[in-house]
């Protein structure tokens, strides 16, 4: 049987079974809560796969290769430090965050800080997921392209209709299944047969050592200030990112989240540690073929040093990789847009979006599926027309970080914080990461001297971190009662859901 066949069943295999999932999780879909955030029923077990699947994405594991291809074991830090991201999320937050009952992040702003100013959140969190959903689509497309053979346009919509298909019928139960079966097929992929067979292939590690450059082995081999970049951009990201914060708010109880998060951060460290090695072994296995990308490695990993059938699940578990990320940050991106962004803008014109109609549950998600749909199209067409998604994804991030964070940790750990300083170190600190961004890129010699740079988020954080303290201690305390409602929440005693307005697309 030709190879190249037998792994095309098996990736279509694959993609019909995510179908399949969105099915069965239209079946368990009831209410806002199912659909949104899967009842907030997941164990350990279930929570874990999620979690670890949607941060392992494309970048974590066809990037982690090529990581590890040109630049040896210090490959590995790009993954590691969204492990040490999830790792700190679960252990000093997750529980807290669980326990708010919310959907979104803003929402526990304005929970916290009893401001609408706050708000402003959600306009930065809906462009940060939608890139992350453009650009998650397109990596995945790049697969179709080389293993079907389609033009990259086509490849696009095929496979986000895919995943817009079963993110919209079932929501958060359907991408919580699918993301298991990524989680399993990734798993089996990395560590139980391209990790082996690539080690296999290049001769054990003492083949890899004969034949590399000891700088292969330094564990600083990418560069410090890379490695300082990858924990500022990555680790700091996901302590806030809404994709996931929103899986968060699946767990069952504060201790689920906690330390299953904590176990998906140790599995994403160790993921990152096997891509480098994959990619060190086929740096001596494949060195009669000519690679003209480091992202092109996984790829021919697959299909030069694996068993005939073997490849397939190892393409499979690339395109599950970033359809996990890609169905995460959707639903993100509608929770965000229906609950924050479109209460903000109606209010702008004096009208007041309805909050959503307990007495009428399905009526409630069906619009919620309405708002999956039509930014699951919007993404598609932004990654089909875009040429550099990941220059817009670069800015929403950077945004994020260096304008987001210290409002949204301050007001988890700081209870002196307010909601005019958090407001204005939100303001100050997204006009400088912007600012600074725009001043780089126009003086730019180099392509990552302008808006790749690292600049705009240390000046960012730095400047919002100085005007949240001292516009806090400048003004008068947050209300009492907002404040008796926020430690009600955190104590886990107010179980009452957040309410996500009922806005239609």
């Amino acid at each position: 049987m030709d190879s190249n066949f037998l792994n095309i069943a098996i990736v279509v295999v694959y993609l019909l079974a995510m179908l399949a999932f969105g099915w069965w999780g239209k079946s368990r879909t009831k209410n806002n809560s199912d659909y949104l955030v899967a009842g907030r029923r997941l164990g350990p077990f279930l929570y874990t796969g999620t979690m670890a699947a949607v941060v392992l994405g494309g970048a974590s594991t066809v990037g982690g290769v090529g990581l590890g291809y040109k630049f040896g074991i210090s490959g590995m830090w790009l993954v590691v430090a969204i492990g040490a991201g999830v790792l700190l999320l679960s252990l000093l937050f997750a529980g807290t965050i669980q326990k708010l009952k919310i959907y979104t992040v803003s929402q526990m702003l304005t929970l916290r800080y009893g401001s609408h100013a706050t708000q402003t959140s959600g306009i930065v969190m809906l462009a940060y997921t939608l890139m992350l959903c453009a650009t998650s689509t397109g990596a995945y497309a790049t697969i179709f392209v080389v293993l079907f053979g389609w033009d990259r346009a086509l490849a696009i919509a095929i496979g986000g209709a895919i995943v817009l298909v079963y993110s919209t019928i079932g929501g958060m139960w359907s991408i919580t299944l699918a993301d298991q079966v990524q989680f399993v097929i990734k798993t089996v992929g990395i560590f139980f047969l391209m990790l082996p067979f690539a080690l296999n292939a290049a001769g054990g590690m003492e083949g890899i050592r004969s034949r590399v450059e000891a700088s292969f082995f330094q564990i600083d081999g990418i560069g410090t200030q890379t490695i300082i970049t990858y924990f500022v951009v990555y680790t700091l990201g996901l302590l806030i990112g809404q994709d996931i914060w929103q899986r968060v708010f699946t767990a069952k109880t504060p201790k689920v989240a906690r330390w299953g998060g904590a176990t998906a951060g140790v599995y994403c460290i160790l993921y990152g540690l096997a891509g480098a090695l994959i990619g060190m072994a086929a740096k001596v296995a494949l060195a009669n073929i000519e690679i003209k990308a480091k992202d092109d490695v996984y790829a021919e990993v697959a299909t030069n040093l694996l068993p005939i059938g073997i490849g397939g699940l190892v393409l499979a578990a690339a395109v599950a990789a970033m359809m996990s990320t890609a169905s995460g940050a959707l639903i993100a991106a509608a929770t965000v847009a229906r609950a924050d962004v479109a209460p903000f803008v109606a209010s702008w014109f004096g009208k007041k979006v309805d909050t959503s109609d307990s007495d009428n549950p399905e009526h409630d998600v069906k619009a919620n599926r309405y708002w999956v749909l039509g930014l699951g199209i919007v993404a598609i067409i932004i990654a089909i027309t875009t040429k550099d998604v990941v220059a817009a994804l670069t800015i929403a991030y950077d945004i994020l970080v260096g304008g987001l964070l210290v409002a949204i940790i301050g007001g988890l750990v700081w209870k002196r914080g307010t909601g005019i300083a958090a407001a204005a170190s939100m303001g100050v600190g997204s006009v400088v990461t912007l600012g600074t961004m725009i001043i780089l890129e126009i003086n730019a010699k180099a392509p990552l001297d302008g808006i790749y740079a690292n600049e705009p988020i240390y000046y960012g954080l730095i400047a919002s971190a100085l005007v949240y303290i001292a516009v806090s201690l400048l003004s008068p305390r947050t209300d009492p009662a907002v404040m008796k409602a926020w430690t009600a929440r955190v104590a886990g005693t107010q179980q009452d859901e957040e309410k996500v307005p009922a806005a239609t697309l």
